[in-house]
């Protein structure tokens, strides 16, 4: 938990509303402490950077400067993706504004880390990084005000690529509220070149359905027993959503209906009758809570259930494990911290200040040896980091 007596080590929030392209506006929040110095590139297990450094493969494929970096597999080529969130085509935030999502690709990953991730091609093919989905950023694009279109989540099956995303309309949320406009889905079944939105959206804050908890999704793959697992929980990616209080809900669904747009075929896991059972009669219950959480990741790795997210008032990366996603959850264990100084149990944790994301890599070299992507922002706009790390070796 966060220290009142440490008002300056508290977490920073997410970049705000976007300036028609051109930039960011500073974030409301303290930023304590100076900016520690970057984690060298050479160090792949503990920190590369993938991004805003000099001659690097972002860069080479037209990305400059972006965070999330979602890793997913691309089952149909054996290759990998990574999508980013708002992203540009020069180091800091300085370049053109490219959008949100964007995706860079990867034609083979290393998962014992001993080589950081390097692009290999940028989608849509041909002409480098642009956006993937076709709307525009503060408008109105059929559904109300949208400020930007934040992936949370992606994942491929059956020749069809799927992105849940979050649509923003307030980046600075006022207290209680999450700003959320809409969340959905977006499939492509051209792995990724053009992309179509599912009609179905679940409402959110600015249409009267605060604190939904299907705003933010993660995919924890299609388990041997034949049902695809979904994680979710309210938007939080600005990490200012104080109504957050770390929910997260599970449901299932086989991979057909969610293909067919038939989500309603969902089955969910609730407490029903004095037990845990799932069920359509009911809706999900929370499964976990506790801390204000923003970004989080689900992914099973050689047969456990692996869980990371960013815990806003502990200022850290956590992970739990369970054998089942419907099975009791392990503690919280902080892995990347923003202050290893305080408090105590952050002593001895890699330090990445301005930190957040944290998305297990579906290729991770096992249960006990995650690769985590995580993002750093220093919420000064034009200026550098901002940007994706590379954690390998992360024992859950």
């Amino acid at each position: 938990m966060s220290d009142s007596a440490h008002p300056d080590r508290r977490p920073p929030t997410r970049r705000t509303l976007l300036k028609a392209g051109a930039g960011v506006a500073l974030t409301a929040g303290a930023f304590g402490g100076s900016l520690a110095a970057a984690p060298s590139a050479a160090a792949a297990q503990n920190g590369a950077p993938l991004c805003e450094q000099p001659g690097d493969s972002a860069r080479a494929q037209g990305l400059g400067s972006g965070d999330l970096a979602i890793p997913y597999y691309r089952e149909h080529d054996n290759s990998w993706g990574y999508v980013f969130g708002d992203s540009f085509s020069e180091p800091a935030l300085g370049g053109e504004y490219l959008g949100s999502p964007v995706m860079l690709n990867q034609a083979s990953f290393d998962a014992s880390g001993s080589t950081p991730i390097s692009f290999t091609w940028a989608m849509p093919t041909g002409g480098g990084a642009r956006q993937l989905f076709d709307y525009q950023h503060n408008a109105d694009n059929g559904h109300g005000f949208e400020v930007s279109r934040i992936p949370n989540d992606c994942i491929e099956f059956g020749g069809r690529t799927y992105i849940q995303y979050t649509s923003v309309e307030v980046w600075q949320p006022p207290t209680g509220y999450d700003g959320s406009r809409m969340s959905g889905v977006a499939y492509s079944d051209d792995h990724g070149v053009t992309w179509h939105d599912y009609p179905y959206h679940w409402a959110g804050d600015t249409q009267g359905v605060n604190q939904s908890m299907y705003g933010m999704w993660s995919f924890a793959g299609i388990d041997p027993d034949g049902w695809l697992y979904v994680f979710s929980k309210r938007w939080n990616g600005s990490h200012l959503n104080t109504g957050d209080g770390g929910a997260i809900q599970l449901f299932r669904i086989r991979p057909e209906e969610f293909r067919a747009g038939n989500f309603g075929a969902q089955e969910n896991w609730a407490y029903l009758d004095g037990r845990w059972q799932w069920t359509r009669a009911v809706q999900p219950s929370v499964i976990l809570s506790g801390n204000n959480i923003g970004e989080f990741s689900v992914k099973r790795i050689g047969g456990t259930y692996c869980m990371s997210y960013f815990d806003v008032a502990d200022y850290s990366i956590c992970t739990r494990t369970a054998p089942r996603p419907d099975a009791v959850w392990s503690p919280p264990k902080p892995q990347i911290v923003g202050n290893a100084t305080w408090p105590p149990n952050h002593w001895g944790k890699p330090q990445l200040p301005f930190l957040y994301g944290g998305y297990i890599h579906p290729g991770s070299a096992g249960p006990t040896s995650l690769t985590l992507i995580v993002s750093q922002w220093n919420g000064q706009p034009h200026q550098s980091p901002y940007r994706v790390l590379q954690y390998d070796g992360i024992n859950p």
